[in-house]
């Protein structure tokens, strides 16, 4: 019988998807999908303007039945012929163990203004195109039921198709310094429509993002690879409103980090406690973090999951256009 409720559960969650407003995935390491966080990112690896390619796999709550889990791929690269960067983004994230899937590609294009000599702007421009699929034949539902053998009987709900496609934009942001990095993105700019039904309210909400921070040199001159970066991260969506607060701690090829995620408004609760330990050699880079829930979901979803690994090119060129931005890695 538990069994035979969360299916019905899992049914009815999936169908309510069609009726109402969704949630992008988030990445706890959104550094290290500066992509996926702020499109104003493209072309701001650290290697003097060349190219940088950067994979993220995330687990939500992989405790529970059909848990969530998003993965991304995505490559940038700084041209002086442009005046700015371009990159290329992958997103895959599927749940119910791969019932509902949303797939999408993004190109996008980022123009470097520098305003004076120490300080730098991007404004950046995405395009994209993603596609919703449903696996409808491993949904199970009421009419289904025979009392003695389970779910044996066809059912009489109305199939539509099993994907869903449509176009999206995006648009962002950056400013920085030396020691200094703030951001502003917009997603989902024309609110798409994502319903299986074409229901008018299925659409993805725009998402708001600001994320900021310092970079703080520990032992002077002397060595400037021990670093301390305090950053926050805040993001609205629909009704949907979290705050990221915490900081990087740098020395040499490590790094570690600790942030505390806290919801608002109609969702607000004290969410989850983040870990991260991170690895980097010359143009290499992988790390690790682990959320540790501290809501009342704790006994049922004690934590997430999340790797990030990333490798960075020099350009052939040395380029005397290029401002170097000091945001962090993961």
């Amino acid at each position: 019988m538990k069994k035979l409720q969360a299916a019905i559960l899992l049914t009815m969650g999936l169908l309510a998807c069609t009726n109402v407003q969704a949630q992008d995935p988030e990445f706890t390491q959104f550094y290290a999908a500066p992509i996926y966080t702020n499109p104003a990112m493209a072309g701001t690896g650290t290697c003097n303007g060349g190219g940088r390619v950067v994979l993220n796999y995330r687990n939500q709550w992989p405790s529970l039945p059909g848990t969530f889990i998003t993965s991304s791929a995505s490559y940038d690269q700084h041209f002086d012929k442009i005046g700015g960067g371009i990159s290329l983004l992958l997103l895959d994230d599927r749940a119910g163990e791969g019932l509902l899937r949303s797939t999408s590609v993004s190109a996008g294009y980022s123009f470097q203004l520098p305003v004076t000599r120490k300080f730098t702007m991007r404004f950046g421009i995405e395009g994209q195109y993603g596609q919703r699929s449903i696996d409808w034949q491993r949904l199970r539902f009421e009419d289904q039921i025979d009392p003695s053998a389970g779910f044996i009987n066809p059912t009489a709900e109305p199939f539509v198709g099993d994907s869903k496609g449509y176009a999206n934009f995006a648009t962002g942001v950056l400013g920085y310094s030396e020691r200094f990095y703030a951001g502003i993105a917009v997603h989902n700019l024309i609110e798409p429509n994502q319903s299986f039904f074409n229901n008018p309210v299925g659409i993805i909400p725009r998402r708001y993002t600001a994320h900021g921070g310092l970079v703080i040199p520990l032992d002077g001159r002397k060595n400037p690879e021990s670093t301390i970066s305090p950053n926050v991260l805040f993001m609205l969506q629909n009704q949907f409103t979290q705050m990221n607060i915490g900081f990087y701690y740098n020395k040499g090829p490590l790094v570690t980090g600790l942030w505390f995620r806290q919801t608002f408004g109609e969702y607000g609760n004290s969410d989850a406690l983040m870990a991260l330990v991170g690895f980097r050699k010359d143009k290499f880079k992988f790390g690790y973090s682990f959320d540790l829930t501290v809501s009342g979901a704790r006994s049922a979803a004690p934590g997430s999951h999340e790797i990030s690994a990333g490798i960075e090119w020099c350009a052939r060129k040395p380029s005397r256009k290029y401002r170097k931005i000091s945001c962090p890695d993961f």
